[in-house]
């Protein structure tokens, strides 16, 4: 973990071998989650690289004391792949989920994307409670919106949030 962090800071003071080795450690995995929400390999290699960018620009804003640098760096993967769902281009095209294919719930952790489980997630999941490991996938893995995994589930928005932080 010392490792992890001396490499994190090294990363915030913007050396090229810490990013060199955060890429390799994390990519994969970044690049699975990317790929559950927009459905596209081309598409979801570009958002891995930006999601890279994005944390290298923004590292400054990265603080052990408001979690790990891999859930820091999911979101920002997450929010980037959400946020081009919305674009124009991506909507026309066929090859993208709809909104209604994001919505399939998980009969299992087993059902996880391999190159997500990169980190090991699978062992993680059983030990959750079953509804807050449905919310976990639903968030981390779909790329769900708190709001859409309220509806989804119809469950008040409060209890997406305190039951998804318990979980992570």
């Amino acid at each position: 973990m010392q490792n992890l962090n001396n490499l994190v800071e090294q990363f915030q003071n913007k050396n090229e071998n810490a990013f060199e080795k955060l890429y390799e450690m994390y990519s994969e995995s970044i690049h699975g989650v990317i790929f559950n929400i927009v459905n596209d390999r081309a598409i979801a290699d570009e958002l891995t690289q930006d999601t890279f960018i994005k944390a290298w620009n923004n590292a400054a804003s990265y603080s052990t004391e408001k979690g790990r640098f891999f859930t820091w760096i999911l979101n920002i993967a997450r929010n980037t792949a959400i946020d081009t769902l919305g674009t124009k281009s991506l909507q026309q095209s066929e090859t993208h989920l709809n909104s209604d294919s994001l919505k399939n719930d998980f009969s299992s952790p087993d059902n996880l994307d391999q190159s997500t489980d990169a980190i090991g997630i699978k062992k993680f999941l059983p030990k959750l409670s079953s509804k807050r490991c449905k919310l976990i996938e639903l968030l981390f893995i779909k790329g769900f919106t708190q709001k859409e995994v309220s509806e989804h589930l119809d469950m008040p928005i409060g209890t997406v949030k305190t039951r998804s932080r318990d979980g992570i």
